[in-house]
């Protein structure tokens, strides 16, 4: 029996290890087409979106720096505030470089806003995004999503990194709920 089958689900989200794989290795091959010979500084934003980043950059073959930022906007929610928190700054300047921003999830659209916002002051030459997941049905801002894993529906996803109250985010697939199921 295995550790995953105690995990809640399957709800209407389900998206293999293999799967993610295979789109990761996609970005990462388009990430380098599209950058080419310039430098890139990957940033990502913790917690959820770590495990997306280390294979991405992995699948990106051309001379890169990683950084780190951490924002809050959920809490011990299923549903975001709306506000956004910086929890942990970046440690490199990101004046004059290319940057991609690799996140978990892009959902109301507040979060990337807000980092969009937050990145371009701070002088960087471009700003993209990369994402593995994206609910359009819940967006409040339009916000830019450059390198797309997988848009999904409306649904509270874990696993890969994204997590329930800090937990499954060791899950190497993404799974949601069942509708009307509560949070385990």
């Amino acid at each position: 029996m295995s550790e995953y089958s105690l995990v809640p689900g399957p709800g209407p989200v389900q998206i293999t290890s293999d799967a993610i794989a295979a789109r990761v290795r996609d970005l990462g091959q388009r990430i380098t087409a599209d950058y080419g010979s310039r430098p890139l500084h990957v940033i990502c934003v913790l917690n959820g979106a770590f495990p997306f980043t280390a294979d991405l950059v992995r699948a990106i073959s051309i001379p890169l720096t990683v950084d780190f930022l951490s924002v809050s906007s959920y809490g011990s929610r299923t549903e975001s505030s709306g506000e956004v928190q910086l929890v942990k700054d970046l440690e490199q300047s990101l004046k004059g470089k290319h940057v991609l921003l690799v996140e978990d999830i892009v959902d109301t659209g507040l979060t990337m806003q807000y980092l969009l916002g937050y990145l371009q002051g701070r002088g960087p030459l471009s700003v993209r995004v990369a994402s593995l997941l994206s609910k359009p049905t819940r967006r409040l801002v339009d916000v830019p999503v450059h390198y797309l894993g997988f848009e999904i529906e409306d649904a509270y996803v874990y696993g890969y990194g994204l997590d329930i109250d800090h937990r499954y985010r060791n899950l190497p697939f993404v799974t949601s709920l069942r509708p009307g199921e509560s949070r385990p």
